[in-house]
């Protein structure tokens, strides 16, 4: 048994997060957190006494960063694979977030149904966000490790997901996303449902194109699309931005969060 306990703490690591505010478990092995995550919860637009959904939500990363940005938040993490709705769990608590956040176990393709019965009614929350898989299942070949498969490559696309969050939003609730820059058209096409479409590209350095866009979008809207100056992530030297370490280090908020 000491051995079963050892090796399942050898598995995992134990990791901050925004300065050292935010501690997580996570697997050794497979999909780790990164900037994405962080990047995602500053991006959202979020106030006290709102209920904000995340989904895919992995061990709560970017769930457990916007709750502790926003104090009076609730937030329903939801993740598919169980281990890591546990450690999701783990997690909340370890933050003392457990008075205002929990973790269900559903995928996105789950009918309606049974998010209500795990308390996530149609029209229930005010934000959601997410960090879908990147990939293409017809396109691009899976990782061997089954964390990684699951959390890079999607099962029918950016559609679902777009579908569940519009199902789950109350009229006017925002959802805020990040994904590869290249497939901006792909998620403008996902969100037929939604309009006051927000980009904000994220560049790894001054002299490189963007790699993500962080996109916010308003259920039923018809303001029009707005493109926002870049996030640059690196000055030319490779030295962190002061607006990078204020969001990644310090928890600061994106423009887009704000508006």
């Amino acid at each position: 048994m000491a051995d079963e306990a050892q090796a399942a703490d050898d598995a995992l690591t134990d990791d901050a997060m925004l300065g050292g505010r935010v501690r997580l478990l996570q697997p050794r092995r497979g999909h780790r957190v990164g900037h994405d995550a962080i990047l995602l919860a500053a991006a959202t637009a979020a106030a006290s006494g709102q209920h904000a959904v995340e989904l895919g939500a992995g061990v709560g990363a970017a769930g457990i960063a916007l709750a502790s940005r926003v104090p009076g938040l609730v937030v329903t993490l939801v993740e598919v694979d169980s281990r890591l709705a546990g450690l999701a769990a783990q997690n909340i608590r370890r933050n003392e977030l457990d008075d205002r956040l929990r973790a269900v176990v559903l995928d996105i393709a789950t009918p309606a149904r049974d998010f209500a019965a795990a308390g996530l009614p149609a029209g229930s929350a005010a934000a959601v966000l997410m960090n879908p898989p990147f990939n293409d299942a017809a396109r691009h070949n899976g990782s061997p490790d089954a964390g990684r498969r699951l959390a890079h490559v999607a099962r029918g696309g950016l559609a679902p997901w777009v579908g569940c969050a519009a199902r789950l939003l109350a009229p006017h609730g925002v959802l805020t996303l990040i994904w590869r820059a290249d497939g901006l058209a792909e998620v403008i096409d996902a969100l037929g449902a939604f309009g006051a479409v927000t980009v904000l590209p994220v560049h790894p350095r001054p002299d490189a194109p963007a790699n993500r866009i962080l996109m916010r979008a308003v259920k039923a809207s018809r303001a029009p699309l707005a493109l926002l100056p870049g996030l640059m992530l690196a000055d030319a030297d490779g030295r962190p931005t002061p607006h990078a370490e204020a969001v990644l280090r310090h928890g600061a908020a994106l423009p887009m969060a704000d508006l």
